[in-house]
């Protein structure tokens, strides 16, 4: 971060900057957050924040945090239904955040001028709310930018009848958006109605279009194709200044607690032989899924790490549905906690493998340290996440059909010992390379940090 270090401008500048409340968004978010700090470019930054799943402040006592009434019951917070609960949250924060902001506005009018605001595309709302200030909005896209191009295209994949998927066409292939199949195509299946997903993503692309800039956590290597699409979809400024978790040592900013005797388990193992498994913070399976899963672990023969966090199971409180006999049988070559420090365990020596439902964090985190995947994407973006990796970068390998034993197990080995993931870890060994470049000077993510510094700093 050294040689994108300013000094902090003769008027001084506040940044604002709004995560939706979702592990997988307040992380790039704080992440993002950071890297603008440590440039000195801007003299202070708050991040707005609701109550429901607030940021580990103390983790960050640079910045200063402001908190908002979510206006969310306990029934409500607790939803799994993920679509409401953005719905909800964006009609219930519309007025407090507007307060907030014009409290911000006044003070900051006294002290130091506000340069920008900051939110992740999914606050659709915040864009009325600054257009009334005369703020400017820059929106960060915590997920991949070809799923986000995905859904630009949802209006007219509907005139063609793909959308609503149909199970008869769920293996043909989206012209528009190669290589996706329409399978693939980012939907959530929503305990409402299919209209309240679409009118979600309507408005945050709509939102997105009128906004002032559009910051990715991706690069220009991995994605160069896909950005330009996006410049065409969204006539603004793109800034593509990923992987954010790069710029700096391994850092958390998790809702969960981390196991670290993952790593001191993973310094008993052999180099490149275990398998990670993780599906993240919201992904669920059945028991009998469970099972199967345990016992092809087992009889994959290889080392694993598995995260099983609580609620992973439904109706678990944790590893209670572990067939009889498991423990036994793995004769301590797997280890098992409720959750792991990801980056810590991907650029570990002993970790070979990741099987992954490829949340964006996780797959960048996996490409950044040169992991081979074992792709298991559940909903949205992650199967558009998990097909690129597939079929586009050939880095990992689709886990499609139901879960049973023998298919876990010899998934597992085609990653872990075959030919098959020798090449793979090859080709992502390659990328790994670009990664390490894009940051340094005269690398493409270098460029647009620089230009999205210089952007703000002209409001």
């Amino acid at each position: 971060m050294e040689n994108h270090k300013r000094e902090t401008p003769l008027k001084p500048r506040r940044l604002l900057l709004f995560p939706i409340p979702l592990q997988g968004h307040i992380t790039p978010m704080l992440q993002l957050a950071n890297i603008l700090h440590a440039t000195g470019a801007f003299s202070s930054i708050t991040i707005i924040h609701t109550r429901f799943n607030s940021p580990a402040t103390a983790k960050h006592p640079h910045f200063t945090f402001l908190p908002i009434p979510d206006g969310l019951s306990e029934t409500e917070a607790g939803t799994e239904d993920v679509i409401q609960l953005l719905t909800l949250i964006n009609k219930n924060c519309t007025g407090p955040f507007r307060d907030c902001l014009a409290e911000l506005l006044a003070t900051a009018a006294e002290e130091e001028g506000v340069a920008c605001l900051i939110t992740d595309a999914l606050w659709h709302f915040s864009q009325a709310v600054a257009d009334g200030f005369g703020l400017p909005r820059i929106v960060l896209r915590t997920s991949s930018v070809a799923s986000f191009v995905a859904f630009t295209a949802f209006p007219l994949l509907r005139e063609k009848g793909l959308l609503p998927k149909q199970d008869s066409r769920l293996e043909e292939p989206v012209l528009e958006l190669p290589p996706l199949k329409v399978k693939d195509l980012p939907t959530i299946i929503t305990h409402n109605s299919e209209d309240l997903y679409n009118s979600l993503v309507a408005e945050m692309v709509k939102a997105t279009k009128s906004s002032a800039g559009l910051i990715w956590n991706s690069f220009e290597d991995l994605e160069h194709s896909s950005l330009a699409k996006s410049r065409k979809e969204f006539p603004v400024p793109n800034f593509p200044i990923g992987p954010f978790h790069k710029y700096f040592p391994a850092s958390s900013s998790s809702l969960l607690a981390h196991d670290t005797s993952s790593i001191s388990w993973l310094d008993t193992q052999p180099p490149k032989s275990v398998i990670y498994v993780s599906f993240g913070s919201i992904a669920e399976m059945d028991e009998k899924e469970f099972e199967e899963m345990a016992w092809g672990l087992a009889d994959s023969l290889q080392p694993f790490l598995w995260v099983v966090r609580p609620g992973l199971v439904r109706g678990s409180k944790w590893l209670e549905m572990l067939p009889i006999g498991f423990m036994e049988a793995i004769h301590g070559r797997g280890h098992i906690v409720k959750w792991a420090p990801q980056q810590e365990v991907l650029a570990h020596r002993a970790t070979g493998g990741f099987w992954t439902h490829n949340g964006w964090n996780s797959t960048l985190e996996s490409i950044c340290e040169g992991v081979p995947m074992i792709c298991m994407p559940y909903f949205g973006d992650q199967r558009v996440n998990g097909r690129y990796v597939t079929d586009v970068w050939r880095i990992g390998i689709g886990f499609e059909g139901g879960m049973e034993r023998g298919m876990v197990a010899r998934t597992i080995r085609r990653l872990m010992v075959e030919r098959e993931g020798e090449e793979m870890r090859e080709r992502i060994m390659w990328l790994k390379e670009k990664v390490d470049v894009c940051q340094k000077q005269g690398g493409s993510s270098h460029h647009y940090l620089d230009s999205l510094i210089s952007y703000i700093l002209s409001f």
